[in-house]
């Protein structure tokens, strides 16, 4: 029996550790597609055991990556798809750099998120509709970028279907005018699509 016991605890860990190393895995290549002038970046080490290590990484007690913090870090260079296998990311911040290119569909994945922070970036092209799979996400402040398109019902229903409290989609190339419903009791604190807007 004691045996028995044993080969699950080692089967256990050898799984932790493979989610540990995918996740140090898709890091990794995310920093081989950015340009980091300042080397911010620099303790991302992918011979270590995990990246619970890393300088902007937070993991939870099962050493699983639940927050990067990248704001202001001067880093240009794309999302990359494979950021959608972070399955206990809750807070992707990655304000206030050179981030260019799409939003990828596969952030789509990310339903534990509580916060996508990808402001005054210059990301472009629409805004997935899989974003509407994150029921978890509070705050989604996506301003002054270079989207385009219009905001899909699938964002727009996280405000009565999800969580969602903070939508901010102002300062892009973004159609359509979203409005705000007070007499259904949402319990959304901020819609901010374009200043030039009508009033919601």
């Amino acid at each position: 029996m004691a045996s028995r016991i044993l080969a699950c605890l080692v089967i256990a860990v050898a799984i932790a550790t493979v989610d540990c190393n995918l996740e140090g895995d898709v890091l990794n290549s995310w920093k081989t597609q950015l340009f980091d002038p300042n080397n911010v970046l620099q303790s991302w080490d992918p011979s270590l055991v995990n990246p619970c290590t890393w300088f902007h990484v937070t993991c939870n007690s099962n050493n699983s990556v639940t927050r990067v913090d990248l704001g202001k870090a001067g880093l240009s260079g794309p999302l990359i798809p494979e950021l959608g296998l972070l399955a206990n990311l809750q807070y992707l911040e990655v304000f206030s750099n050179n981030i260019s290119g799409p939003i990828p569909t596969e952030l789509g994945n990310l339903t534990e998120l509580v916060s996508l922070d990808l402001y005054l970036n210059e990301l472009s092209g629409p805004i997935p509709a899989s974003l509407g799979n994150l029921g978890s996400l509070l705050f989604m402040r996506l301003h002054g970028n270079k989207l385009t398109g219009t905001i899909p019902t699938s964002v727009i229903n996280l405000i009565t279907t999800g969580r969602l409290r903070i939508l901010n989609v102002s300062y892009n190339l973004l159609s359509g005018t979203v409005h705000r419903n007070n007499s259904t009791g949402l319990r959304i604190t901020t819609v901010v699509q374009d200043p030039k807007a009508p009033a919601m």
